[in-house]
């Protein structure tokens, strides 16, 4: 399956897109929270991969989160393919990593 980008840009411009339109349109919001894959298909114009899973996290004040990206899984003698160096980077496609995981990239084809 190949997931294209309906617009061009990196992870953090389209995080930035949705961000915003939730902070303007409460409605987005609240749909955003109850339906973040599809809310994500829709805005991003991808089909999200089968088994993709998205949750959304509303801060509140005095209570922040901090994304720790899962560590690529790979032996000594590997090294990161242009898909998971693109995804350390801060792309939005989704690409199939080693061991069959999805990883965030800019620039690919994902495969499941």
């Amino acid at each position: 399956m190949s997931i294209q980008p309906s617009n061009e840009g990196s992870r953090v411009h389209f995080e930035t897109k949705i961000i915003t339109k939730a902070w303007q349109d409460e409605n987005f919001k609240q749909e955003l929270l109850r339906n973040p894959k599809e809310v994500f298909e829709r805005e991003s114009g991808t089909k999200a991969p089968e088994g993709m899973q998205l949750t959304i996290l509303e801060e509140k004040p005095l209570h922040y989160y901090i994304v720790l990206p899962a560590k690529p899984n790979l032996d000594e003698s590997e090294e990161l393919s242009e898909e998971a160096l693109e995804a350390i980077a801060g792309g939005w496609y989704f690409v199939t990593g080693g061991g069959g995981h999805y990883v965030a990239g800019s620039t690919g084809e994902a495969r499941s």
